[in-house]
């Protein structure tokens, strides 16, 4: 993931466990880098979910050479869902 530049925002707060924070301070220490250094590329190393299908979709078009439409996905993930409440439901 290319970075696209840098955006400034006011600075959240952010809360997460003390530990959390120690243990990723830690880390970061251990590699030379802030703590804010450390997160901004631990987060350009990350995939949102929606990234990870598009990966996914792609390894699976280009090993198998299927790649359904919007329409049949609609159906198939309908299928899917059919099929997972009728197992929730035994």
């Amino acid at each position: 993931m290319a970075c696209r530049g840098v955006r400034r925002w006011p600075t959240p707060n952010v809360r997460i466990p003390e530990e959390a924070r120690d243990r990723l301070a830690a880390i970061a220490a251990a590699e030379g880098m802030s703590l804010r250094a450390y997160l901004a590329r631990l987060a350009e190393t990350l995939l949102t979910p929606a990234e990870r299908a598009d990966q996914a979709r792609a390894a699976l078009t280009e090993w198998t050479g299927y790649a359904p439409g919007p329409a049949e996905e609609r159906d198939l993930d309908s299928e899917r869902d059919r099929r997972l409440a009728r197992a929730a439901a035994r």
